[in-house]
């Protein structure tokens, strides 16, 4: 993972590591269910544990070529509030950190223009509050959805709100599936149950919440992200963020390299959101450096890659600072709400 030194560098990583503007993808239009691939689907838990282990343990990249991959995290962010206390002037806050991530003085040093996170995320009551926050920007609105975190309200009801949201003006749609159908096994129903969210959420994009540490195993992990795709989901997202165990290497390198084989066989790119637990600006090196080698360059964009991870905003502007002027400030003066 290497940028080039100097302003014209970092400015290039956030546009897409010096590459040609993005080409806009097709959506993945779903297929129909493989019992017979999904059967197939293992995951060598060893083997995964190692390769996750070399990737954790690799040496950072340091000073410019750090600096400019750290911006590129920060146009992956999801800047995300999902608290019962939420209100209109905590989303606008959020929103205002989300349209400039960035304190001016330190954008200006590193030579930055237009840098935004990559959308900002609420609960459905909370998207009026968010659009007239980002009016007159791209940032999506994204809702939470499905009875999230648990998912275990009424389907009609779950499909509702999705529909709901949408209406509400929400662009991307992140919902929770069902976890009994995974650990029962029941393909059928986990995909017939996306099928439904997806035709639900319309033209806004659908992120699959699989909660991955309540599904018992890296196969059940495998296997429910494959049916998510095969049933139309945009993004595969490792956790709500509320579970006891979210987002870990190995559980991304399963989720990936699904990615990679739905990719191999139907052509459809499907994002990849690692969502709770990430707090550091070392860590969001580590995710990044993950995406590179196992999916490529095309996959470091914000349209296939997300950080569900309000607080390494945080830490990432302490390290820009501190690769600015040579000083760590403190934590507090970097607060996303």
């Amino acid at each position: 993972m290497t940028a080039s030194s100097g302003h014209s560098s970092t400015q290039a990583v956030i546009t897409g590591a010096g590459q040609l503007p993005l080409v806009p993808l097709a959506r993945n239009s779903g297929m129909a269910l493989d019992l017979d691939w999904v059967a197939r689907v293992q995951a060598n838990t060893s083997a995964i544990e190692r390769r996750a282990a070399t990737i954790a343990a690799r040496r950072s990249v340091k000073k410019a070529h750090q600096a400019a991959w750290l911006l590129k995290a920060i146009s992956c962010i999801d800047l995300t509030t999902l608290s019962g206390d939420d209100t209109e002037h905590r989303v606008a806050r959020l929103c205002a950190k989300a349209r400039r991530p960035l304190d001016p003085t330190l954008e200006r040093a590193l030579g930055l223009r237009g840098l935004t996170t990559g959308a900002v995320c609420v609960y459905h009551e909370m998207i009026p509050a968010a659009l007239r926050a980002l009016e007159g920007t791209t940032i999506p609105v994204a809702a939470v959805s499905t009875g999230f975190p648990a998912g275990l309200s009424p389907l009609p009801l779950r499909i509702a709100e999705i529909e709901q949201s949408v209406a509400a003006g929400a662009s991307e749609i992140d919902i929770v599936i069902s976890r009994r159908h995974v650990l029962g096994g029941d393909w059928q129903a986990l995909y017939d149950e996306m099928r439904a969210f997806r035709a639900a959420c319309g033209k806004a994009h659908v992120k699959a919440i699989l909660a991955t540490g309540e599904l018992g195993s890296l196969r059940n992990v495998a296997r429910a992200s494959l049916v998510c795709m095969m049933a139309g989901a945009d993004f595969i997202k490792t956790s709500t963020g509320k579970e006891s165990v979210n987002a870990t290497l190995p559980v991304s390198l399963v989720m990936i390299r699904a990615i990679r084989d739905f990719h191999a066989r139907t052509g459809f790119h499907v994002g990849y959101k690692p969502a709770g637990g990430i707090s550091k600006a070392k860590d969001a090196l580590t995710y990044l450096a993950l995406i590179k080698e196992e999916l490529g360059n095309r996959w470091l964009a914000p349209d296939l890659f997300r950080f569900g991870a309000s607080s390494l905003l945080n830490d990432i502007e302490r390290q820009l600072e501190h690769h600015v002027t040579g000083n760590y400030s403190a934590s507090y003066r970097h607060a996303t709400s």
